[in-house]
């Protein structure tokens, strides 16, 4: 797996070691002054995701960040505050695919 961002919604994924996948992400609800966010994911087809888990993030100096394990090579993501606000990409969410 690649590298890659998208910089409009300011979300970077970059692989680790093993399985793994670090995320992070310093777009709207961040930037709305959230005091938690999390990242909401699941596992293979974008449409029907599987072992779908909310998990929180870690925050630092680029914003929050993650590592999550990468599952049937395909992760499908969005991101939510501690008061359920969702930033979804428009409701297209992210995908990261090895």
């Amino acid at each position: 797996m690649q590298s890659w961002k998208d910089m409009e919604r300011c979300v970077e994924v970059n692989p680790t070691f093993g399985n793994q996948i670090n995320i992070t992400y310093d777009g709207l609800l961040s930037k709305s002054g959230a005091d938690r966010v999390f990242i909401h994911c699941g596992y293979g087809d974008p449409q029907n995701w599987r072992d779908v888990t909310t998990i929180g993030m870690d925050r630092t100096t680029r914003g929050w960040e993650k590592a999550v394990p990468m599952k049937n090579h395909t992760i499908t993501f969005c991101f939510k505050d501690s008061a359920n606000n969702w930033d979804n990409n428009s409701g297209s969410n992210w995908i990261a695919q090895a």
